[in-house]
């Protein structure tokens, strides 16, 4: 696969962001196969038991796989060609931060056979893969991964982040599921770690939550999710990022097709390498399968519209939709009316959403409204009990002492600058192309025998040879 050059057409697939750059989208995740072990009889007359699958398989997380014991397989998918580009497997629950390694790898060398740079590579993961180590080891490409570190969640601007307004609202046609997305950029995990685009999806815990939950972390009835990664704001919005990473139809629907039309997880080897080779061939018969459909029932790419495009800002008619659709920029705050007055910098945000006052005092929001250019402003208000005696005053108010107001700040919620191009996605239309392959297992070549014609047989006519 490597070595194939691929066509003019076939080279025209990928993802294509705001601001019209095209991505090419690699999914890595992992598949089980669990075994089913018999109890073994141990006793004094007998030697000591020894499993044939000892070598392949160990205990570990079954999912919802019946068995004692299981064999992890991570594999690497392009998502537009639909073809397997690796597999990799080992006891239990695996290796995953080296069978990470081993698949970028395998990623780098197949964009380099396709002379595709590398800077415009998407890696998609699974959550267990959101740790702080494994996106260090992911620090020279792009990847969309959900977050396993709820302590994030703690941070000061994390939670500061949190009292403010959502940048977007996801509707999940499936579950329908709500949720309102924060942004947080430039985050650092750890003190040498590299800089996170953190986004935080949040909405309501269900009335009847299960005991324990698979994803996501609940705090005072609310759901927190973390998703990371490292794509560009003016390039993918918060709604664009979370899409992508729920977006996981097409490679499930490889998987279970593999399954169907292959079963590469069966065990068929007691050995570590047989089980590793049926797994390749597996994978190179499924690309195989790919090239000659396509052969047999060529069709061109199709182009679907992943998100819609986002209306031009400059718009008066579309601001308050424009700016929903982008996200917002980091709060600002207005400069100094006059020399030696307090500014909105001197009111910082704080974890719990007011403001702090330099004299030791809280601001609280009070209104929201949308300014003309399409910002959003959100209004602090003071205790006016507070201002009153403040020895602060006069750096603080309009009128110096004559306190008659509480004081206010306003923050600013400017809109990103985003593309406002769609999101495309292109890729291939591939099931019945394998699928017409398969196909022609199940035909039958009729041999005739000439000797028939000109000889008597006692061979029925209706019995003809068949091979």
């Amino acid at each position: 696969m490597l070595a194939r050059c691929l066509s003019t057409e076939e080279q025209d697939v990928g993802l294509w962001d705001r601001q019209g750059n095209r991505w090419l989208v690699f999914d890595v995740d992992g598949t089980r196969e669990a075994a089913r072990q018999r109890a073994l009889p141990q006793t004094p007359d007998r030697p000591a038991p020894q499993r044939r699958l000892r070598p392949l398989c160990a205990p570990g997380y079954t999912g919802r796989k019946r068995g004692e014991a299981v064999r992890t397989r991570t594999t690497v998918l392009q998502m537009h060609t639909h073809q397997w580009v690796a597999s990799f497997g080992n006891p239990g629950n695996g290796q995953y931060r080296e069978e990470l390694r081993r698949a970028k790898t395998a990623v780098q060398m197949y964009v380099k056979a396709h002379n595709f740079p590398s800077e415009r590579t998407l890696v998609r993961l699974d959550g267990q893969y959101g740790t702080r180590a494994v996106v260090a080891d992911l620090a020279d490409c792009s990847y969309v991964t959900r977050g396993k570190d709820y302590s994030l969640l703690d941070r000061a601007d994390v939670q500061a982040r949190l009292h403010l307004p959502a940048d977007q609202h996801l509707n999940s046609a499936e579950s329908g599921v709500c949720r309102a997305l924060y942004d947080c950029p430039d985050q650092c995990l750890g003190e040498d770690g590299p800089l996170v685009r953190v986004i935080v999806a949040t909405h309501p815990a269900p009335t009847r939550a299960k005991k324990k939950r698979q994803v996501g972390l609940i705090r005072n009835g609310v759901v927190y999710e973390l998703f990371l990664t490292n794509l560009p704001q003016s390039g993918f919005t918060a709604s664009d990022v979370v899409s992508l990473y729920l977006h996981r139809g097409a490679f499930e629907t490889a998987l279970e097709d593999e399954d169907i039309e292959q079963d590469p997880d069966r065990w068929c080897s007691h050995s570590a390498w047989g089980q590793e080779a049926w797994q390749v061939i597996s994978q190179w018969t499924w690309n195989l399968r790919l090239e000659l459909g396509h052969k047999l029932h060529p069709e061109s790419v199709r182009t679907t519209e992943f998100a819609p495009a986002l209306p031009e800002q400059n718009a008066p008619a579309s601001l308050a939709a424009s700016t929903l659709a982008s996200g917002y920029a980091p709060p600002a705050t207005a400069t100094s009316w006059k020399a030696g007055r307090f500014t909105g910098a001197d009111f910082p945000l704080q974890p719990d959403g007011t403001l702090h006052c330099p004299a030791g005092s809280a601001l609280v929001p009070h209104e929201q409204r949308r300014e003309r250019d399409g910002s959003l402003r959100v209004v602090y208000s003071a205790s006016i009990r507070d201002c009153r005696p403040c020895s602060l005053r006069e750096q603080c108010q309009w009128s110096g002492c004559a306190t008659a107001k509480p004081r206010q700040v306003s923050i600013l919620l400017h809109p990103l600058s985003v593309g406002s191009a769609p999101l495309l996605w292109r890729d291939w239309p591939r099931r019945h192309q394998r699928r017409a392959c398969l196909r022609l297992h199940r035909q039958r070549l009729d041999i005739p025998d000439r000797a028939s014609s000109s000889a008597p047989s006692d061979r029925s006519p209706s019995d003809p040879l068949s091979g």
